[in-house]
């Protein structure tokens, strides 16, 4: 997967998650992820898998598309 995708994905998370007036240490304890992973899902850094993503979006209870 490109850099350009891990970043829009972690853009498009940042942003759900401050439209909600989250902090990362929020959602990474709801989703049951460690704060500094959750960082870097965010930040693009790494390739999250699909079910990381499903724990995420139940997390801040929206729609995983």
């Amino acid at each position: 997967m490109s850099k350009n995708y891990l970043k829009l994905i972690g853009a498009r998370i940042r942003e759900l998650r401050k439209e909600q007036g989250l902090t990362q240490e929020d959602v990474a304890d709801k989703a049951k992820l460690n704060p500094n992973y959750y960082g870097r899902i965010e930040r693009g850094e790494i390739n999250v898998t699909i079910e990381t993503l499903e724990k995420i979006a139940l997390a801040m209870k929206v729609d995983i598309a």
